[in-house]
């Protein structure tokens, strides 16, 4: 049997879930693989600076940041937290090689940025020959040092940007591999027979209005109230499932807010293809995970790109308009209104639809096959 380790942190919920999602699926498939899942934070905690001063991980932070909706300037937080890293660089390597000493899995696949060079650096020291695979979980690397470093290990990449940013950094093409897209997990390709009137009405929804799904990510965020204002105060015949995640007071305040158009709000809830099953578009950030997850479920999407998205998913706003699946704006506060009212327009929908069709992701199944090509090709 194979010992593949998979190191993930909890710096906002997508790494997390691509981990858990690979587990499941190589389980699914009966390989002869023991998975075992690392926190990358817990073994990090001697190192995390904020926590040594604050008493809150960096990761929280992060989180708390998400949720508040405090992203400004993220492409200058982002020079300094990897001046941090490198601060402490040889102490992580030291925790990484003695985590190492006496496991020795056969391959240590990271879903994380950041840390792939300490972790490359005590593999070598502590496990000489034993593969490194990185799996980009944001749709292209934002370099320098984020996900792709000029080391010799294995990247595997959900898009054609990816890729080829992975071979301009100098990898040579039998240590890149793509996939289809974005890891997700397999109950997003469970045939699910839905039936959107019964589902609608039992949510206190109208049966055939035009249904935005709005979500963004775990920790929900503020705009997610504006734009739910705005709609309300347009003049378009709509209705919204809001899920606010883990932010209890999102949720207070969309459920007590004075509204003309139906809308259902939901917390934190593991049922999120069911209810985009029930929408005909969705509305949030530009997350890799959510934009893929409502892509596989044939929504087109609604995301916004400014100096408040976070640097590594830009690029994320840019690929939905490469693709034609949808719309990206500079402002939801200026142009939500009328990039609804495209959404809701027939017409207009059936052509964004029919970019959706187009994508047909399967990384999640991909995935194994190719971290078994390269066991066997390292000889393990």
């Amino acid at each position: 049997m194979k010992t593949l380790e998979l190191v993930y942190f909890d710096a906002g919920g997508g790494h997390r879930s691509a981990a858990n999602a690979l587990n499941e699926v190589v389980k699914r498939q009966g390989r002869d693989w023991e998975m075992r899942l690392m926190n990358l934070q817990e073994l990090m905690d001697g190192t995390d600076l904020l926590l040594k001063v604050t008493g809150i991980r960096s990761q929280d932070v992060y989180n708390l940041s998400l949720r508040k909706g405090w992203t400004w300037g993220s492409t200058y937080v982002l020079p300094f937290m990897h001046g941090l890293i490198r601060l402490y660089h040889s102490s992580q390597v030291k925790l990484l090689q003695e985590y190492w000493k006496d496991r020795q899995p056969d391959m240590v696949v990271s879903v994380i940025p950041n840390f792939n060079r300490a972790m490359f650096q005590a593999m070598q020291s502590t496990m000489p020959g034993v593969p490194l695979v990185t799996i980009l979980t944001d749709m292209a690397d934002y370099p320098p040092h984020f996900w792709i470093e000029r080391q010799k290990q294995f990247l595997i990449c959900g898009t054609d940007k990816a890729y080829q940013q992975a071979l301009d950094a100098g990898h040579d093409r039998d240590h890149v591999f793509q996939t289809s897209g974005m890891i997700l997990n397999p109950r997003y390709y469970e045939p699910v027979d839905v039936d959107r009137t019964k589902g609608r009405e039992a949510l206190g929804l109208d049966a055939d209005k035009p249904t935005a799904l709005m979500m963004f990510g775990g920790e929900g965020s503020t705009k997610m109230l504006d734009i739910a204002r705005r709609l309300n105060e347009s003049t378009l015949d709509l209705q919204i499932i809001a899920i606010c995640g883990n932010n209890k007071k999102l949720f207070a305040d969309l459920q007590q807010m004075p509204r003309r158009i139906p809308m259902h709000v939901e917390g934190f809830t593991r049922e999120v293809p069911k209810f985009m099953r029930l929408a005909d578009f969705f509305i949030g950030k530009p997350g890799p995970g959510s934009i893929s997850e409502a892509v596989a479920l044939g929504l087109p999407v609604i995301v916004e790109c400014n100096s408040w998205t976070l640097a590594q998913e830009r690029y994320n706003a840019e690929w939905v308009e490469e693709q034609g699946v949808g719309i990206s704006l500079r402002s939801f506060r200026k142009g939500t209104v009328a990039a609804t009212a495209r959404m809701i327009d027939p017409v207009q929908r059936a052509r964004f639809q029919e970019s959706v069709g187009r994508q047909k992701n399967r990384a999640v199944f991909e995935i194994p096959d190719i971290l078994q090509t390269i066991l066997e090709r390292s000889g393990r």
